[in-house]
């Protein structure tokens, strides 16, 4: 069936009664057919109102394309980061001390702890249960609210209010890193979980997990 088309007449009788309609949803005008500049300055104005609404949808699109980019490069230099910080664990003859010591330089965080549902020497020991409450299913939680700061930060907790928990996979007691950043740039959720995901597999490896 093909649809009803508009009421010509009403269209023209409704923007008559409401002059400023058009002028206060300017969205409309980019997909409005320019006037011609030969029928008056009215209708000049309406092309001139179309030129900004397409210049505005420009500008906004290269701003989001410019969002994209740096998200992009964020991404990128965390994937290194990473990839350094793997390459600190194989020449490491203790992961522990690599996690503690080496990562928070590697990474540009401020603390880096392995966290474990276990009463082990090194590791901050966690609750039965929190891992899973904290994680909820993902491998990768970013934050900017931090809980639990002093069981999973130990004494950096007071540095910074954006963390990071990792799962560590594997067997034996639920276990995560903890990451705690000042610098929210550094833990932000746009340069993306994968990255730190491979982190937490490769950590769960070297512990033999």
């Amino acid at each position: 069936m093909a649809s009803a088309q508009p009421d010509q007449t009403g269209i023209e009788a409704f923007l008559r009664a409401n002059p400023s309609w058009l002028a206060d949803h300017p969205d409309l005008y980019r997909v409005l057919a320019p006037p011609n500049r030969v029928h008056g300055e009215h209708l000049a104005d309406h092309m001139a109102a179309m030129v900004l609404a397409e210049r505005a949808h420009a500008a906004a699109m290269a701003e989001r394309a410019d969002d994209v980019l740096a998200a992009g490069r964020a991404a990128a230099e965390l994937a290194v980061r990473v990839q350094e910080a793997v390459l600190a664990l194989l020449r490491s003859d203790d992961a522990l001390d690599c996690v503690t010591s080496e990562m928070p330089g590697i990474l540009a965080v401020d603390s880096v702890h392995l966290c474990m549902e276990a009463l082990l020497p090194g590791i901050r020991p966690l609750p039965q249960g929190l891992v899973a409450q904290l994680l909820g299913g993902r491998q990768v939680l970013f934050r900017d609210s931090v809980t639990e700061a002093r069981r999973l930060h130990a004494e950096a907790a007071g540095l910074a209010g954006h963390d990071a928990l990792v799962l560590v996979p594997g067997d034996g007691p639920p276990a995560l890193l903890a990451l705690l950043a000042r610098d929210a740039q550094m833990l932000d959720p746009a340069r993306g979980a994968g990255a730190l995901t491979f982190l937490g597999r490769a950590v769960a490896a070297a512990l033999g997990r």
